[in-house]
């Protein structure tokens, strides 16, 4: 007979309840995002973007959390697609800038139903989500700020 495990059943673990969620929000996403064109990547690109229009490649990456090996491909897509252009800073020529087209822009518009229906989907009230959503860029940034001890 085995000893009972030490650690929690997998339905008590914060990990796999993040991870499963985080599926569930990803499978939601996609037939909103299919008929826009937009991997759910490249949905959280545009987001930024239509907040911000003329951001640096730089400041985007840091906003999603995303290196520039997995950044520059998502920008190339987005970029043929025709929704946005990447311009050098003329006042600094290392840096490229994110410039949304006039396709980009307007894609705002088609886009503006998922929010809602995401919201919909939660069964949650706006006071929930917005409750929600402060708690888990919390956790986010407690969890990047942590440096584990050595076992």
């Amino acid at each position: 007979m085995s000893s009972p495990s030490p650690l929690p059943p997998l339905e008590r673990q914060l990990c796999y309840a993040l991870y499963a969620t985080s599926l569930a929000m990803t499978k939601l996403y996609k037939p909103l995002l299919d008929p826009l064109g937009l991997t759910y990547p490249q949905y959280l690109a545009m987001l930024v973007l239509w907040e911000q229009d003329g951001i640096g490649v730089t400041q985007l990456g840091e906003r999603l959390a995303l290196d520039s090996g997995t950044l520059t491909p998502l920008l190339k897509r987005l970029e043929s697609q025709g929704l946005v252009q990447r311009l050098r800073d003329t006042r600094d020529e290392r840096r490229v800038l994110l410039q949304l087209t006039g396709a980009g822009r307007a894609l705002r518009e088609r886009a503006a139903t998922v929010p809602r229906t995401i919201a919909e989907a939660s069964g949650c009230g706006l006071d929930e989500l917005a409750r929600l959503t402060t708690e888990l860029h919390a956790l986010r940034r407690r969890l990047t700020e942590f440096t584990p001890r050595a076992a």
